[in-house]
């Protein structure tokens, strides 16, 4: 789609017109060496048989003008229309590393999965769905780091996700550190847009900050904290002598479920996948992903195609004059040079 962006300009169209019309015609030189009585037939003989070259160069004068007008009126190309979003969450989601996410209790396709992979595949997911928010990654182990920062690019964050592996940021788990590391993300961010997803299935045993105080400290900025906790049933393995169990441990609801009501946030518990699934699906609905959208489009200028039509237009009209002018050496005899 072409448009101009100083359509006020095309009011300079019948500016030769009016100048032609109007104007006073220009007074003739008086300064000539050599009056010739019969110049006005000259003149006829120079032009007789070429009404039709010099109709063509004034349309070619004209059409030059009206590119000339065109390009100065800015016309730009208008691209698709692209959808942005106007408001969002800021989503971070903090996943659990630990060793004890390598334990094949839950069940993907039909198959014995780890914990993490269960994770990797839901969370993918969820992230797609989040059309309207920015997410960020963080990884936890023994430490905490952030992965990804805030990004409209969920495509990054879910490879970065499915990339993480069990041990990358040490065996143990630091609740605490994960949840200060999102909140030093968050609380430059807009008001009642900050959320954390906690992922975890053990107690807090690494780290330097305390998960509970970690969790005032968010509510003070007003980061809302969603924790879930993985596992709790039995754990396992399986053989070819089928599925060895053993009751799980390591998980700390309290610790997890104090988080949430500090914050305003709330404890999810997920003992296998379907429960895991419908705990993305709460989330969701908790916290639904914002749809207002600002439409912009990408433009392009135009304006050197006309200009250089004009240009190349104005060069044709030149190439007669310069033919009709034999240049000499200094000094010698001018009597070649027409007389115009």
């Amino acid at each position: 789609m072409i448009v101009f962006d100083w359509p006020w300009v095309f009011l300079l169209l019948p500016l030769p017109w009016l100048v032609r019309r109007f104007a006073p015609p220009a007074e003739p030189r008086v300064d000539v060496a050599l009056r010739l009585p019969f110049y006005a037939e000259l003149q006829a003989a120079r032009t007789r048989g070429r009404p039709a070259a010099a109709r063509a160069a004034r349309w070619a004068a004209w059409l030059a003008w009206v590119l000339l007008v065109v390009a100065a009126a800015r016309p730009l190309w208008l691209g698709e229309p692209v959808q942005l979003p106007l408001a969002g969450r800021d989503l971070m989601l903090a996943v659990d590393l630990s060793g004890s996410m390598e334990q094949n209790d839950y069940r993907l396709d039909g198959r014995a999965a780890i914990r993490l992979d269960v994770v990797k595949a839901l969370a993918g997911r969820f992230i797609e769905r989040r059309q309207a928010d920015r997410l960020g990654l963080i990884l936890f182990g023994s430490r905490a780091y952030q992965q990804t920062p805030l990004t409209y690019d969920r495509a990054t964050v879910r490879t970065m996700l499915e990339e993480a592996v069990i041990g990358l940021a040490g065996r143990g788990t630091a609740i605490g550190d994960a949840i200060a590391v999102a909140v030093k993300r968050l609380r430059e961010q807009p008001q009642d847009n900050r959320v954390l997803i906690l992922l975890t299935d053990g107690s807090n045993t690494a780290g330097a900050i305390d998960p509970v105080e970690a969790a005032r400290l968010a509510a003070q900025v007003g980061v809302r904290i969603y924790t879930i906790g993985i596992g709790s049933g039995p754990l396992g393995a399986t053989t070819r002598f089928g599925t060895l169990t053993r009751p799980g441990t390591g998980l700390d609801p309290a610790t997890l479920q104090a988080i949430a009501d500090a914050t305003g946030g709330r404890y999810f518990q997920a003992t296998d996948t379907f429960g895991l699934e419908q705990v993305y699906d709460e989330l969701d609905r908790l916290e639904p992903s914002d749809r207002d959208t600002r439409s912009v489009r990408r433009f392009e200028p135009l304006f050197l195609w006309p200009a250089a039509g004009a240009l190349l237009l104005g060069l044709s009209l030149l190439w007669p004059v310069g033919r009709r002018w034999r240049f000499t050496r200094p000094g010698a005899s001018e009597v070649g040079r027409d007389v115009v």
